[in-house]
């Protein structure tokens, strides 16, 4: 409020000045700082104890594996003769070798089947039951998947289920014998023919029955429809005779070369009449054994092809030196698809439909849109499974330890299995070490491309 003066004129106070507050310097900067010192000793608390698991799970035992790598069994150090024992020792060569094998087949092919699942099923009804079956292997551990699997491969059609399914197909397209081990007796009319036949000693005749004995084939797997064995009949126009399983003997037993009560014949054996080299005609025996051929097998050599007589197909020797790492790998992706499958739908169900129409509309095909559409838009997610994939294998383990039989070990082995065999089985800590080693090498790459693709991501 103002009060007028002597002259009429209104009196101003004087302005209160008020005290300068200093925005920067010494006396704001020490609490800023005490403020910032004591978060990062907060941070640094709650840190801690992760820090502690990681230096003594992790860091302790990288740095304790490279000091060791460079000591013998003796502690003695060694140098760097560890590391070329590991190069030069054929085992541990073969082991890097699989693992390249692994490194390059198995996220590939994990990784596509995946993908193929993930788009087939995208727009059927039963997608979603088709997705859990393929992904429930995931919940079994890597050693009972081993085990069935080492089932699954075993050779006995009987057994495995692999070689079951294979020979089965197999038997589709090529008849197997049934008469694996059959073969004339010491005083049969037939004599060996070359590559597994046999064939008669003398031409035949029209209107004289024929007889050829075999032996040899166990009474088990005679063919459930064989008969007992029946002399042929003769007749004027045609060549007759039996084909039969002659084991009895002489001396009021039975007769030899002749088909006896007790006999078998051999049902569905082929026959062949040969003249000058030439089949001329042929056929196959009854349930009783008895057979007959046209007028034209007079005066020719009868013949059992070798067909009669090969071993049955038993399928693929799944678990031998040659297929072990592919089968073993065969199973890893029956696990691990499922895996790859639904991470690769989660990204599928996040790509715009509008481009895939809009592709689809400019003509371009469903195959088309597939490459040059989704599959592009699908990397990113495509890149997360094949890394993680590839660091998994590089770690295989279990299913290369139990499933193969102790006659292929050496050819499926793995620097995982082979860093196990020098420690607990050789007694090998130096060895074991540089083996160690050198997957933390092998693994830094693909963690390091990891990490760059991250930041890239989270860059966009």
């Amino acid at each position: 409020m103002t009060t007028p003066d002597a002259g009429g004129t209104a009196a101003v106070p004087p302005a209160q000045s008020t005290p300068h507050t200093p925005t920067s310097g010494p006396h704001r900067a020490g609490p800023r700082r005490s403020v910032t010192g004591t978060r990062k000793t907060i941070a640094a608390l709650f840190l801690l104890p992760a820090l502690v698991l990681l230096g003594a799970l992790v860091l302790y035992p990288i740095g304790y594996s490279v000091g060791r790598s460079f000591f013998d069994t003796a502690g003695d150090f060694a140098g760097f003769d560890n590391y070329e024992t590991m190069f030069s020792d054929d085992g541990i060569r073969t082991a890097i070798k699989n693992n390249a094998i692994w490194l390059v087949a198995a996220p590939a092919l994990t990784t596509a089947l995946g993908l193929i699942f993930a788009v087939l099923t995208e727009r059927v009804r039963w997608g979603t039951a088709f997705k859990l079956i393929v992904f429930m292997p995931m919940v079994i551990s890597m050693l009972a998947a081993g085990i069935i699997f080492r089932l699954v491969y075993e050779s006995d059609p009987d057994r495995g289920v692999a070689n079951a399914m294979w020979v089965g197909v197999h038997d589709t397209f090529a008849e197997s014998s049934g008469f694996p081990q059959g073969h004339p007796g010491a005083r049969s009319p037939l004599k060996g023919a070359g590559g597994g036949a046999f064939i008669t000693k003398d031409p035949v005749r029209a209107g004289e029955p024929v007889a050829l004995p075999l032996t040899g084939v166990p009474p088990g797997q005679m063919p459930d429809d064989a008969e007992s064995a029946k002399p042929a009949q003769a007749d004027p126009g045609k060549v007759t005779g039996t084909a039969w399983q002659d084991f009895t003997r002489g001396k009021g037993r039975g007769k030899v070369n002749a088909p006896d009560a007790a006999e078998f014949g051999y049902p569905g054996i082929k026959i062949e009449a040969v003249k000058d080299g030439k089949v001329v005609a042929s056929t196959k025996a009854a349930s009783d054994g008895t057979f007959s051929l046209p007028k034209e097998a007079d005066g020719a050599q009868l013949r059992y092809p070798a067909s009669n007589f090969r071993e049955p197909y038993n399928g693929v020797d799944w678990l031998g030196p040659s297929l072990i790492t592919p089968a073993i790998i065969g199973s890893y992706i029956w696990m691990w698809a499922g895996f790859a499958m639904v991470l690769i739908a989660a990204g599928l169900a996040s790509v715009p439909r509008e481009l895939l129409e809009a592709a689809r509309v400019d003509g371009a095909n469903e195959w088309q849109v597939f490459r040059r559409v989704t599959v592009p838009l699908l990397a990113p997610v495509l890149a997360v499974v094949v890394v993680t994939l590839m660091i998994n294998v590089l770690k295989i383990f279990d299913l290369v330890f139990v499933i193969p039989p102790g006659s292929s070990k050496d050819e499926a082995n793995v620097l995982a299995v082979q860093l196990y065999n020098s420690a607990f089985g050789d007694r090998d800590a130096g060895v074991a070490s540089a083996i160690a080693v050198l997957l933390f090498l092998l693994v830094i790459p693909v963690m390091l491309f990891n990490m760059r693709r991250m930041r890239r991501e989270g860059r966009r």
